[in-house]
């Protein structure tokens, strides 16, 4: 039994507004992947940024993103893949604060671990006897 009727992206609703998913709205996103720096002044490219480009908020772009049949999915894996490299780029150029690149690279699965085991490897026991001299 299926209670909710499914609506196609470009598909007008009863109970809620229509809407704004339209080509033109496609091809700003796109456009904003290759000219966020220039045209936008974004230091990188951000899916809250392509948000405030396109005048909706980023629960709505993640919503698309989960619909059949529209490109959003691959427009904002797009714009992950665009951020990531931007940071590794930037960051090794020492372009972005250093702080704010590993911290946004955390987002990517970047991460900052440090080994704890002993050199001569783990379970390995170390006899120190401070006796007498026996």
């Amino acid at each position: 039994m299926q209670r909710f009727k499914k609506f196609k992206l470009t598909e007008k609703h009863a109970g809620g507004r229509p809407t704004k998913y339209t080509p033109e709205v496609v091809k700003i996103a796109r456009e904003y992947l290759v000219n966020y720096e220039t045209e936008h002044g974004h230091v990188m490219p951000s899916v809250v940024g392509m948000a405030l480009v396109l005048n909706i908020t980023k629960t709505t772009l993640y919503d698309w993103a989960k619909q059949e049949g529209n490109e959003f999915s691959d427009i904002l894996a797009k714009c992950m893949n665009n951020q990531e490299f931007t940071l590794l780029d930037k960051g090794l150029k020492n372009e972005i604060n250093s702080n704010i690149t590993k911290l946004a690279l955390g987002k990517h699965g970047y991460h900052d671990k440090q080994d704890t085991s002993l050199a001569a490897g783990e379970g390995v026991s170390i006899n120190m006897n401070f006796g007498n001299g026996d």
